[in-house]
């Protein structure tokens, strides 16, 4: 039995469950062990290869759940900063929710991998966010979802009502369509954030903001809201870091995201943060600014770009 082509979808699922990458990949490669260890107990007369695995997939995720709490990002924790010197501590003992990398996983739907519905997700209870991939995401039917979950169809029916509910009431109504990384609209404003981004033209990046634009920056636990504040920040980021900057345009869990190189010492780029947008309305509505060394792994982010070479590749 070959199982391999069901990784890159498995290990979406997972990172839909727990929200981090590099989890979801070792939940995969648990899952996929143990069917291969039960390949004889395997019956197609009861279930679909796929429709199997997924229920071993769901009972790993499960037990790795167990009596841990949600990943979440800085916004999920309080209130926002109106301080735009305050000092940027990260806070290292927090399992901060990770970007899904695009690139390196053929998914079919990627709606569903965005960073507000992840976040919003993992509020939700392990066996709540289970019924709801499956049914909502994956399409499985009730019937086949009870089976993966050991309960019933009323069992089942129940927790998408629940889980529906609770996203409702964080402000998340599903999946839903997002505007994609490569829709025109969207794709000439990431362009326009790169100029002036590139150019440390601050004023110009404020006016491509929305109103209540939002900043986050995990391990950091600072968050910022409105385009005022996200503008005075990215003054102190110039201050700091200097001008010059590079980018290399990427994206993440079906939003366009941003690979931002800051002027090294000997004439090229050093990798500092990925940037993960959300485009709303012509506007640039949240910025997720990730400076953890797994997420650039993730990625696959060399961490140094030879002096020219951002230019060479415009």
């Amino acid at each position: 039995m070959d199982f391999e082509p069901y990784r890159g979808e498995l290990v979406a699922f997972c990172y839909r469950m727990v929200g981090s990458v590099h989890e979801a990949e070792d939940l995969v490669q648990e899952t996929l062990l143990r069917a291969w260890k039960a390949r004889d107990r395997y019956d197609p007369a009861r279930a679909g290869v796929r429709t199997w695995l997924y229920r071993i997939a769901t009972n790993v995720c499960l037990t790795a759940l167990e009596g841990r709490g949600r990943r979440p990002l800085p916004s999920g924790l309080g209130v926002p900063s109106g301080d735009p010197e305050a000092p940027l501590r990260p806070a290292l003992d927090v399992p901060w929710l990770e970007p899904f990398p695009d690139a390196r996983f053929d998914v079919e739907v990627r709606g569903d991998l965005r960073l507000a519905w992840v976040a919003a997700v993992q509020v939700l209870p392990a066996r709540q966010r289970a019924v709801l991939v499956l049914r909502e995401v994956l399409a499985f039917t009730a019937a086949e979802v009870a089976e993966q979950l050991g309960t019933t169809v009323a069992a089942v029916n129940s927790a998408l009502q629940r889980a529906r509910a609770a996203l409702v009431g964080v402000g998340v109504a599903g999946a839903g369509a997002v505007a994609e990384p490569d829709d025109p609209q969207v794709r000439a404003v990431v362009q326009r954030y790169v100029r002036a981004f590139e150019a440390a033209d601050v004023p110009a990046l404020v006016r491509l903001l929305a109103d209540d634009a939002v900043l986050e920056m995990p391990p950091v636990p600072l968050w910022y809201r409105g385009s005022r504040d996200y503008g005075r920040f990215i003054e102190r980021v110039f201050r700091m870091r200097g001008t010059g900057w590079g980018v290399r345009e990427l994206t993440a869990g079906g939003q366009p995201a941003l690979a931002a190189y800051v002027p090294g010492p000997g004439g090229g780029h050093r990798l500092h943060t990925l940037q993960v947008l959300t485009v709303d309305g012509g506007r640039i509505a949240h910025n997720v600014v990730f400076a953890d060394p797994r997420v650039f792994d993730a990625f696959g982010l060399p961490g140094e770009i030879p002096a020219g070479e951002l230019r060479r590749e415009r």
